[in-house]
C-alpha cells in the first residue's frame, strides 16, 4: 500500500523515505512511525491554536472516548445522517478515482466507496480511528494515515476528490483549514466540505476551567456567504447546497421519510423548505478550474 502514499514530511514538506517500519524525511532528518502498516505523520512540534490550546491532543482524546463507528440509536438522527452521507457521496465525481476522507471518524467514506473501486485514504487525528476503518473495511484500494489536516502529509495534486464532513465547525481558523486542502488537489479536482447550516452555538460552563464551553466543540456557525469567503482564488470555484428541514426533524417524519429514495427525498425536503424555511446542513464544494 505504500506505493499509493504521495507522503511528504509534515515538518518540511518534504519526500519521505520508506524505512520499513518508519518513514524518514531526505532533508530534515526526521523519522515518522508506521505502525501495523499505518504511518503516522504528525509535525514534531505541538500545534497550539490561537487559544493556546493543544487541538490535537484534545481531540486524540476525543477520538479514543466516543465510539465513532457505533450506530446511532436515536432513530431521527440516524435518518439525517443518512440523507446528509448520501448528499455528500451524490456531488463525488465520477472521475474521482484517488479520494481522501479528511476527519475519517467511522470510515463511512471508506465503507460506501471502496466497494465502487474508488482508492480511499482514511485520515484521522486519531489511530484508534484509522486502525478500525482498516480493520473493518479492508481492500487493496483503502488506505489509512493518522495525522493533523492543517498539516497534511501529502504531496500536492494527490487527489481527485477530498471530503470533509461535519469537521470545519470545529476548525478554529476554518479559513487556514480550507486554504491547506485545496492545493492535495488535482486540476479539475473537488473538496466537498459539509457544516450545520446557520448553526446557534450553545454554550455551558466547564466545570474544570469554570470557562463557557460551545457543546459538541462546534466553535463556529456557517451560512452559504461565510464559506464562500473562506478562500478567494478565481482558479477555485465555490458552489453550496442547504437542505434538510428542521422542521421535518420536529415532526419526526423520518417514519414515512425514510422509505423515499434519495431523488424523491431531496423533492420532499425542497418542498418543506419552500414551506418552512428551516434548513439544517449545508454542504459546499471547492473545486479547481482546468
Amino acid at each position: 500500500m505504500m506505493k499509493n502514499l504521495n507522503l511528504i514530511c509534515p515538518d518540511c514538506d518534504s519526500i519521505l523515505s520508506n524505512e520499513g517500519q518508519s518513514l524518514m524525511c531526505n532533508k530534515c532528518g526526521i523519522k515518522y512511525e508506521i505502525k501495523n502498516g499505518i504511518p503516522i505523520l504528525f509535525p514534531s512540534n505541538h500545534s497550539e491554536n490561537k487559544f493556546g490550546m493543544n487541538y490535537q491532543e484534545h481531540y486524540n482524546v476525543d477520538g479514543n472516548y466516543y465510539d465513532y463507528f457505533s450506530e446511532r440509536q436515536e432513530k431521527v438522527s440516524a435518518h439525517d445522517e443518512r440523507r446528509l452521507r448520501e448528499y455528500i457521496i451524490s456531488l463525488v465525481p465520477k472521475y474521482a478515482k484517488s479520494i481522501i476522507d479528511i476527519g475519517s471518524g467511522g470510515a463511512w467514506v471508506a465503507r460506501n466507496l471502496i466497494k465502487r473501486g474508488n482508492v480511499v485514504c482514511s485520515f484521522d487525528i486519531t489511530y484508534r480511528n484509522v486502525e478500525k476503518a482498516i480493520q473493518l473495511y479492508p481492500g487493496t484500494n483503502h488506505y489509512g494515515v493518522v495525522g493533523d489536516a492543517l498539516h497534511p502529509p501529502f504531496a500536492k495534486n494527490s487527489f481527485d476528490c477530498i471530503i470533509a464532513s461535519e469537521v470545519i465547525e470545529h476548525i478554529v481558523e476554518p479559513g487556514i483549514f480550507i486554504q491547506k486542502l485545496t492545493p492535495l488537489l488535482k486540476p479539475g479536482g473537488i473538496l466537498i466540505t459539509s457544516t450545520p447550516y446557520k448553526e446557534k452555538i450553545v454554550y455551558s460552563i466547564c466545570i474544570h476551567c469554570n470557562k463557557p464551553t460551545p457543546r459538541n466543540s462546534h466553535l463556529h456557525s456557517f451560512d452559504e456567504k461565510i464559506l464562500g469567503e473562506l478562500i478567494k482564488d478565481d482558479e477555485i470555484k465555490f458552489s453550496y447546497y442547504a437542505f434538510g428541514n428542521k422542521a421535518l426533524v420536529i415532526l419526526r417524519t423520518h417514519v414515512l421519510l425514510k422509505f423515499l429514495h434519495f431523488k424523491l427525498w431531496k423533492i420532499a425536503d425542497s418542498i418543506a423548505n419552500l414551506i418552512v424555511n428551516k434548513r439544517y446542513h449545508i454542504v459546499c464544494t471547492y473545486e479547481i478550474r482546468h
